[in-house]
């Protein structure tokens, strides 16, 4: 890693756009199974290998940089000199040479000593898939919260990745005399510096997490529920979003195209609203520093009613996508299981990419799942499935709330105002001077609704 930039805070990739060529090498050095575990080259890790090695080069060029190869390198064990064996540092070191590439891209967490060893052996810049991740967060940040999260996670990062190569800038004495022992170095300068700035970035992210707990509490207050989308990066949040809100939030084809954390009202079958919020994509092996960092935007998730957690079950690592979802949510302190999984509704996106027969047999898979953890096959794009999952959505909110039938005077223009805002009005008739009425109330304000306008429990 360069030398912190005390400019231009952490050093980026250059991309093809700057001057520079772009080219960039993808390396995928896998563990192989262990003897015991089954073959070590099965049909499944192989698909499993490319698959990984796919979204390895799919992340490189969410960032516009050119991918000239992509390299498999399965490896029994991890060195702690520079991860790869010898021999595969210096197939690579002719392939870099070869098609002169400046920038190799390890599909892994690298140490900071190995990294600095492998880009002496290279002699090109070598980031890890948590610095390529950090990268194109960086690069998608576009709001004030987004840009001190992403930044914060970055700090985070290179501080790690400070080791002791400049003892040349060592100050010989700290003092007068020649009895002063060695001065500040450089290194301990740097990270000193971002230590100063990490506090300060932790700082304003505290003032936005107060922020938005003003908000929540502003929302408890008006019952409005929260329904958070979380899932996979490119699973089809974004464009599920939209179809559901009719916003128009970027949706577009590519790892973490949405970065920033968007809040919608969400109408649902029978007139009531709530709020719905898309969220940053997960992905395999998600970077703690990022966890840590988006836990401001990701506590919409803890705190949501309702998670409806979207797959993109046409690609064919749907179900380790799957695992890698759950186990962020894990990491977030919530349990899929918790409550018999009532909390989560599974979204099977992108059933328009399947032929009709295989979409059946998607809806026999539905079909046969625990009533308590149904479902939904839709498309986002072309809107099939939509009705039955807004249905689904308003059936789970409604089981957290209380039902009432109540009569008010018609005259009585505050309260029918109040039960407006406070209440999801299902029905008003007006009879003889009175509005009967029908509503939804959260169990906060159930005594208030009874006992201010006599009402009593909705019998169907």
């Amino acid at each position: 890693m360069e030398p912190f930039n005390r400019e231009g805070g952490a050093d980026r990739a250059r991309s093809a756009g700057d001057g520079s060529t772009g080219r960039v090498i993808v390396i995928g050095p896998y563990l192989r199974t262990r003897r015991g575990d089954g073959d070590a080259q099965t049909a499944s890790s192989v698909r499993d290998y490319e698959a990984r090695i796919e979204e390895a080069a799919g992340l490189a060029g969410a960032i516009d940089l050119s991918v000239v190869d992509s390299v498999i390198a399965p490896i029994s064990q991890i060195r702690p000199a520079t991860y790869l064996g010898k021999g595969k540092v210096e197939e690579i070191n002719g392939l870099v040479a070869s098609n002169q590439v400046e920038l190799v891209v390890m599909d892994c967490a690298l140490s900071p000593i190995q990294q600095r060893n492998l880009e002496k052996e290279w002699q090109a810049k070598v980031l890890d898939r948590t610095g390529l991740i950090l990268e194109i967060f960086g690069r998608r940040a576009k709001t004030r919260e987004g840009s001190l999260q992403v930044e914060l996670a970055h700090l985070n990062y290179q501080r790690s990745r400070l080791v002791r190569s400049w003892t040349h800038l060592e100050r010989q004495r700290g003092g007068f005399g020649f009895m002063g022992g060695p001065g500040e170095t450089q290194i301990e300068a740097d990270r000193r510096l971002i230590q100063e700035r990490i506090s300060k970035l932790e700082s304003e992210l505290k003032k936005v997490q107060a922020t938005r707990r003003l908000h929540r509490a502003g929302r408890q207050r008006v019952p409005y529920r929260v329904v958070a989308l979380v899932g996979y990066t490119n699973a089809g949040k974004s464009t599920l979003f939209n179809r559901l809100t009719r916003a128009d939030v970027q949706a577009a084809d590519m790892l973490f195209a949405t970065l920033d954390p968007t809040l919608r009202a969400l109408t649902l079958p029978h007139g009531g609203k709530a709020m719905l919020s898309d969220t940053v994509g997960f992905i395999s092996n998600l970077p703690t520093q990022l966890v840590a960092a988006f836990r401001a935007t990701l506590e919409e998730v803890l705190e949501a009613d309702v998670i409806l957690h979207v797959r993109d079950i046409s690609h064919e690592d749907a179900e380790a996508q799957e695992r890698d979802v759950e186990a962020v949510l894990r990491r977030l302190g919530i349990d899929p299981d918790a409550d018999g999984g009532q909390r989560i509704i599974e979204v099977w996106n992108k059933i328009d990419r399947f032929d009709p027969e295989e979409r059946d047999n998607l809806g026999n898979i539905a079909a046969r799942r625990p009533l308590e953890r149904p479902c939904f096959l839709v498309s986002a794009v072309s809107g099939e499935g939509i009705d039955p999952l807004l249905a689904a959505i308003e059936e789970r909110l409604a089981a957290k709330r209380t039902t009432l039938d109540l009569s008010v005077d018609a005259s009585d223009g505050a309260g029918i105002s109040w039960l407006h805002r406070n209440a999801e009005v299902l029905s008003k008739e007006l009879h003889d001077g009175r509005f009967d009425m029908t509503v939804r109330v959260d169990e906060t304000k159930r005594d208030i609704v009874m006992s201010r306008f006599a009402a009593v429990p909705y019998e169907a």
